[in-house]
């Protein structure tokens, strides 16, 4: 593909890259500044595009991978540090949730939901609540990842269910 062929299927995605900035930003501001870091990483890195390949799957890619490293990023620079000299930020802490009433019957509700799914559905649930990747839980049950995936949907939505009364 040549750099004028590149750049014309670049801008020509313009209009469907705004719309999917606005679904991951929710913000349009923050939208226009993915787009337009999207389309300067796209130019940037033009020559690793590969031909006979999806280049509108590649321009999205570029743009999800952008906003997730964004998302990570601001979240880590939003870590309070307290700096007063008695600890007074960190001390006075909010509201202690671990006696809450209302979270320790949330919080017996779940245990006793996830006990009645299915074995091989709680399994894969508890793993990946443990922080197993996918293809470590595949591995481990000798399943693939598509279905481990189904297992873990299927086991959230049956305790979303269950929970309805607990859900904010």
């Amino acid at each position: 593909m040549t750099a004028v062929e590149f750049n014309y299927n670049l801008t020509g995605m313009q209009k469907s890259l705004e719309v999917f900035a606005r679904q991951l930003t929710g913000n349009e501001d923050d939208a226009k500044d993915l787009l337009q870091e999207t389309f300067l990483k796209a130019l940037v890195y033009r020559e690793k595009f590969v031909n006979n390949s999806n280049f509108k799957a590649w321009v999205y890619t570029i743009m999800k991978n952008i906003f997730i490293n964004n998302y990570r990023r601001n979240k880590k620079a939003k870590t309070f540090i307290d700096q007063t000299d008695n600890l007074y930020y960190i001390n006075s802490g909010a509201e202690d949730t671990m006696y809450n009433p209302l979270s320790v019957i949330a919080t017996k509700e779940l245990t006793q939901g996830i006990e009645e799914l299915d074995k091989d559905f709680r399994r894969a649930f508890e793993m990946y609540n443990e922080g197993y990747k996918y293809k470590e839980i595949a591995d481990h049950l000798g399943l693939t990842i598509g279905t481990v995936k189904s297992r873990i949907f299927y086991s959230r939505k049956k305790l979303m269910e269950n929970m309805g009364e607990f859900r904010p």
